[in-house]
């Protein structure tokens, strides 16, 4: 199979996501001896910043304009068996109506950011996608699952939405834990929204037991932020480093923006990177997360410092490395790009020949369902 990926960046992991997502598909893919092509638009604050320059066994094409993409990358978004347009792309909106407009072969949105897509949608902010173009996929991958899935399909027109949680590359995450440096830590991009979050359950728990050891790992927090002098900061942990990163803590913490938790069924990549790491998980709540991990059992969540304080201070060793054994089963088992790959290949698979929806042209010299 033939497939071209259009995200946001594979190349660098700077305050960015989407690229560990993004690295471990594409290897699975091209493992299974798919030829995969990764277009991502050039600009600047991620080539200063770059922490991959090739992908082993695909392709890499940076582009500078809609204009330049189409003339280096057409033809293989005309002929790709599968093209798949990412969120947060720039230009995201002129983009995806580029490639519906001329590829042959079946098309999907990539949503590793559905609840703040559709935020957007809602204020008319159609920054990377309009509510018009989601009917002419024919499938919407989304980062998040439970009711949003029927919301997508009902209210926006979706022909098919899915539930395509973060993945990770169990291959990323092999040996045994360091020895913890740290008695709690936290990776993650500054966010406004996320921020109180840091400052109740780690900032907070921090001041207290002071004679702990603390971590904020990620980029553009406010030079103004005023830290505990028992919390570190580093700047950026690129992802071959995301491990012992991981298993310098005791515990991490796991922090959802507003909109994911509002929604819910939205487990972050890095919820998804502790997990693999064998380090023991502190999150916040949100409505679904028992069906990704096991309350008690697999994860700690926390609504308060005090819930914290008592994870860190009253949780013996013994269970402690339980918690983290049980919830790194459960992300091997179900949360790998494997089991990505698996699922979007029976997706592929499963989709019939149908009507398209008004505007789109049909695939593959079709015009009827089947």
């Amino acid at each position: 199979m033939k497939v071209v990926i259009l995200g946001l960046s594979i190349t660098s992991s700077w305050g960015n996501g989407h690229a560990g997502n993004y690295r471990a598909l594409v290897r699975e893919l091209a493992a299974r001896g798919h030829h995969v092509l990764f277009c991502e638009r050039d600009v600047p604050w991620y080539a200063n910043s770059r922490d991959l320059r090739e992908l082993r066994g695909a392709g890499l094409r940076l582009y500078g304009s809609l204009n330049e993409l189409a003339e280096h990358a057409g033809g293989d978004i005309r002929t790709a068996d599968l093209v798949i347009v990412g969120s947060f792309l720039p230009e995201g909106t002129a983009v995806a109506e580029y490639v519906l407009s001329v590829a042959e072969g079946r098309t999907a949105f990539y949503d590793i950011d559905t609840p703040v897509t559709l935020e957007k949608l809602e204020r008319g902010d159609d920054e990377y996608l309009r509510p018009d173009l989601i009917p002419r996929f024919d499938l919407y991958l989304s980062f998040t699952g439970g009711p949003t899935l029927m919301r997508l399909e009902n209210a926006y027109g979706a022909r098919r939405a899915v539930a395509f949680h973060c993945l990770v590359d169990p291959r990323s995450y092999v040996g045994t834990a360091s020895r913890p440096v740290w008695e709690l830590g936290y990776l993650g991009t500054y966010s406004p929204d996320r921020q109180p979050g840091l400052e109740t359950l780690l900032l907070g728990p921090a001041r207290i037991l002071s004679d702990r050891s603390f971590v904020v790992a990620g980029a553009q927090y406010p030079d103004q932020l005023e830290w505990p002098r028992n919390v570190a900061r580093i700047e950026h942990v690129a992802p071959p480093r995301h491990q012992a990163f991981y298993s310098a803590q005791r515990f991490t913490l796991n922090l959802t923006r507003a909109a994911m938790r509002q929604a819910g069924w939205s487990p972050s990549v890095r919820l998804f990177e502790a997990a693999a790491s064998g380090t023991p998980i502190i999150s916040d709540s949100w409505p679904g997360i028992e069906e990704f991990f096991t309350p008690g059992v697999e994860i700690i969540v926390a609504d308060s410092a005090a819930d914290v304080l008592r994870a860190l201070v009253e949780t013996p060793a013994a269970q402690r490395q339980a918690i983290a054994a049980r919830a790194r089963q459960r992300v091997l088992r179900e949360h790998t790009a494997a089991r990505r790959v698996d699922q979007l290949e029976q997706e592929l698979a499963g989709l019939t020949l149908r009507i398209p929806a008004s505007g789109s042209r049909p695939r593959n010299g079709s015009s009827h369902s089947g």
